[in-house]
């Protein structure tokens, strides 16, 4: 994997740069589509194409129970499985430390959002998962309740029989619940585990693509030392490029107004020539603050998840396609969108399909909003190349 930095802004830290892989190349900044178990939920390879994406991001913990990452390995590899030539990315299996962990067990998602109170929480609790210990960490399976014992070591050596372009050094996402002190522990322990996953990358007797990318992970929550601590190690470790993951605080305000913060104090200790991917983050709202901040990637399912809830990106804002309204209403989901759903059907006809339960409704708002978040980043590129960002 290569990376150069094209362009930079002369009004904010956002910059143009590309990425070239053996399976393509994409330009930055960028939006991964999450394709969680090597497919994009109601569309296929095809689809993703068509619609113009660059790349697509996988699930390691996902996919290592099915079918197996030796599976896919014989099968050539996670491009010619999911038929897709572009970029793919893996995640570590970090992510599901917390979201199958304190996640289940607190009530909580990374950004806790609506189930921000106590009560509230108290309701969605569900016994933990996992077992985190020092060299690693034990997943009781959500499938079949088998246990699965995940390192450092193991995560790579995953993502590698992936065959993924990009891969993600294991760590610990903390919650956005944890004190001081445990997200502290986090951090540490993600430290350790980078230097692990370097190890094992770097491994001449692995049989693997050497031309995979690795990227090492930023904790330290919301905490401001704790952050500058992690970018100051994990930004000197021999990485390709950097992941900054974890929570940001204990509500959705928290998010909006630490996030930005921690790119401030965060961004600059990391090396210049290599990319930066905000995980999990892929609000509308959030591209262009963190892109002006730095931010080179994005990955998360909010436009395919909002699309299967009957919710419609557009450029007058969001349309719920559930309402009995829409019945009546002749027009495409956005008179300005090119998409081959709205060049082909009304608001009222996939309003239908939804009040029906036709699953084709969810295919075709997955195409318009996938279509939209492509469209809404080329136009963020286009303002950085006019200075505008």
């Amino acid at each position: 994997m290569k990376f150069k930095v094209l362009k930079k802004s002369k009004k904010s830290r956002a910059r143009l740069g590309v990425i070239e892989t053996k399976n393509g190349v994409m330009e930055t900044p960028a939006f991964f589509p999450v394709a969680t178990k090597a497919c994009l939920k109601t569309l296929d390879s095809t689809d993703l194409a068509n619609i113009g994406f660059e790349g697509v991001l996988c699930n390691t913990y996902h996919l290592m129970l099915q079918p197996t990452s030796a599976v896919i390995k014989k099968h050539g590899g996670l491009h010619k499985f999911m038929n897709y030539n572009g970029v793919i990315a893996t995640d570590s299996g970090g992510f599901q430390v917390f979201s199958l962990g304190k996640g289940l067990s607190q009530g909580v998602g990374k950004v806790v959002g609506k189930v921000a109170n106590k009560k509230e929480r108290e309701k969605v609790k569900q016994p933990s998962l996992v077992k985190i210990r020092e060299n690693g960490v034990y997943f009781q399976s959500h499938i079949d309740g088998s246990t699965h014992f995940l390192t450092p070591e193991k995560s790579i050596k995953i993502q590698q029989e992936l065959g993924a372009d990009i891969i993600f050094a294991f760590d610990e996402c903390s919650s956005p619940l944890d004190n001081k002190k445990q997200t502290k522990r986090a951090m540490e322990r993600t430290h350790t585990w980078a230097q692990k996953c370097l190890i094992a990358f770097k491994d001449k007797k692995a049989s693997v693509n050497k031309r995979q990318g690795l990227f090492g992970i930023v904790q330290g929550g919301k905490y401001k030392d704790l952050r500058q601590k992690s970018a100051g190690v994990i930004g000197k470790m021999d990485f390709d490029g950097f992941g900054i993951g974890g929570s940001f605080g204990e509500a959705y305000g928290d998010l909006k107004k630490n996030m930005l913060n921690v790119l401030d104090y965060t961004i600059p200790l990391l090396h210049e020539e290599k990319p930066r991917h905000l995980l999990g983050i892929g609000y509308l709202e959030d591209f262009e603050k963190t892109i002006k901040k730095g931010i080179d990637l994005f990955d998360c399912v909010h436009p395919t998840r909002m699309a299967r809830h009957g919710v419609a990106f557009t450029s007058q804002g969001k349309l719920n396609l559930q309402k009995s309204i829409f019945l009546k209403d002749k027009l495409p989901l956005d008179k300005k969108c090119s998409c081959s759903t709205c060049q082909n059907y009304s608001r009222a006809y996939i309003t239908h399909l939804f009040r029906t339960g036709e699953i084709t409704a969810m295919r075709l708002l997955t195409i318009h909003n996938l279509w939209f978040f492509k469209t809404f980043m080329k136009n963020i590129r286009k303002k950085i190349k006019q200075d505008k960002l």
